[in-house]
């Protein structure tokens, strides 16, 4: 593909979730209807990444069809954040393609789950419905899965593989860009041990690479906007997601989007249960360049009329974190700086 000038560039990555589609449905709404638009989705093969562009095509031809007078540009990268050649890779193409990037949504959202304990899961629901998912525990996790770079997995695909990506591509991102991190309301710092950046010992490595998430985010942001490029924070709350239906029969999933629909009338902010509504913080800290300084989430009132939260959280560690991340690109740059990459061709 040929060099793309003069449209609003936007990079997506997990856009075959349901957040990701989501966020590319409100971006076609709230860009500018007459400005160019180019949306980059992302994806591990390349028939998903026919998939999600066919539908986003559809979902724009039926709800922006007569509002829409800017041309609407559909591009892919074909990465894997657990794979460091493969970032390598999506560096290349978007330097290539691209001479700016208006907004990067790393939507990484991958665990390496064994199943659930349904036991637990049934004493956690019954003690306590709306904490049992809210906070849910019974979720299985393997320990000590590593990539083939040899990095821990969930460590590289959630944190460490998406930074290096924007560590290669902040000249794309200067002067205006911005980013916005995907975080989780499950990201407390009971999560994470210091003495485990790569979650190799952890049996919640998912919460934990979120935890990292908004300590590098907290740890970085200030030095990003010396650069002009913006960096956010959000989490979705809870809603359906497709990662998780493989451990889920129909009774077990309609039992837990019953439950999620009780939480959420009793009082939970966080059950946002549609995908379009979890999505609403991500889009919004980027169209409109809320705080950087706070944690923004989605939520909704028991109607499902959406909302944003605005939350402090502890940033201790922050810059240790941040420290970390930096060696390791380093490290990285030294082991891929004679690596040949087979790229797209334009």
């Amino acid at each position: 593909m040929s060099l793309i000038k003069e449209a609003t560039v936007a990079v997506i990555t997990g856009t075959t979730s349901n957040l990701g589609i989501n966020i590319a449905y409100r971006l076609l709404e709230e860009v500018p209807h007459d400005k160019n638009l180019t949306l980059v989705v992302t994806s591990r093969t390349l028939p998903k990444v026919k998939e999600v562009i066919s539908t986003i095509k559809q979902y724009a031809d039926e709800k922006l069809e007569k509002k829409r007078t800017g041309d609407l540009e559909f591009d892919y990268l074909l990465v894997d954040f657990t794979d460091m050649v493969s970032v390598l890779s999506a560096y290349y193409d978007l330097n290539k393609r691209y001479k700016h990037i208006d907004y990067l949504f790393i939507n990484a959202a991958q665990g390496v789950y064994e199943g659930i304990d349904w036991l637990g899961a049934v004493k956690e629901i019954l003690v306590n419905p709306v904490e049992g998912v809210t906070n849910p525990t019974y979720k299985i996790q393997k320990v000590g899965v590593k990539s083939k770079d040899g990095l821990g997995l969930v460590f590289q695909a959630n944190v460490f593989g998406p930074y290096y990506l924007i560590h290669k591509i902040s000249h794309l991102l200067s002067n205006g860009g911005k980013i916005v991190w995907i975080s989780s309301i499950m990201s407390g710092p009971k999560y994470l041990s210091f003495n485990d950046l790569q979650l190799l010992q952890s049996p919640a490595s998912y919460e934990g690479s979120k935890r990292l998430v908004d300590l590098m985010h907290f740890g970085t942001y200030k030095k990003l906007n010396n650069q002009g490029i913006f960096q956010y924070i959000v989490h979705p709350g809870i809603f359906t997601s497709f990662s998780f239906f493989q451990y889920l029969n129909i009774l077990t999933y309609y039992g837990m989007l019953f439950l999620f629909y009780v939480a959420r009338w009793v009082g939970s902010p966080y059950h946002n249960i549609s995908g379009y509504i979890a999505a609403n913080a991500p889009i919004r800290a980027a169209i409109d360049g809320l705080s950087q300084s706070v944690k923004i989430g989605s939520t909704s009132d028991k109607w499902g009329k959406e909302g944003l939260e605005y939350k402090e959280i502890d940033i201790t560690g922050s810059e240790d974190v941040a420290a970390y991340l930096d060696n390791l690109c380093k490290e990285w740059d030294d082991k891929l700086k004679d690596q040949i990459v087979d790229t797209r061709q334009p």
